[in-house]
């Protein structure tokens, strides 16, 4: 197991960093540093030796690509965040084949899931929080996630997403 921290908070992060292995990010928690987007993801880098995702906002195949391309030269570890869409797997196709990694968030299904691992991504985020407030059961999915990724040998890897108490990390 991995713990991965969301926030872009560079002092959270270092308070953590003796335990995290990641760091996921997005526009706002970024936006709530008032510092420049590339600046704060490249600080977190020198803090952190693993992952650090860093969301692409562009909402075409095209932007994303581009905006993935010019965030992945910011530091190794910077992994593209990419939404859950159709267009989104296409970009993590195109992604995949530059050699750069990808996190496919806002994932609510095994279905999707498996998409994204077929399209190249490099890691998943199902939102297991999400899926609980509207009656379901979150870690139930990553379960399902994580027999279809060793059924099929898929190298990508679950990062557990919008975590609302401990038992998701129990369970």
């Amino acid at each position: 197991m991995k713990f991965f921290i969301d926030t872009a908070n560079v002092s959270e992060i270092r308070e953590m960093a003796w335990l995290i292995d990641g760091v996921t990010t997005n526009p706002s928690l970024v936006a709530r540093e008032k510092r420049p987007f590339e600046q704060v993801i490249a600080e977190i880098c020198d803090i952190v030796d693993g992952p650090v995702s860093a969301e692409a906002t562009a909402l075409d195949v095209e932007g994303m690509i581009e905006q993935g391309k010019k965030l992945s030269q910011i530091h190794e570890n910077v992994v593209i965040k990419i939404p859950m869409t159709e267009e989104g797997m296409k970009a993590v196709i195109g992604l995949s084949k530059a050699g750069i990694r990808t996190n496919v968030t806002l994932v609510f299904s095994p279905n999707q899931a498996l998409v994204a691992a077929k399209c190249g991504a490099s890691f998943v985020s199902p939102f297991v929080g999400r899926i609980d407030d509207v009656g379901g059961d979150g870690m139930e999915l990553v379960s399902q996630i994580l027999d279809i990724y060793d059924e099929y040998a898929f190298e990508t890897e679950v990062i557990v997403a919008s975590v609302r108490h401990p038992q998701h990390v129990l369970d």
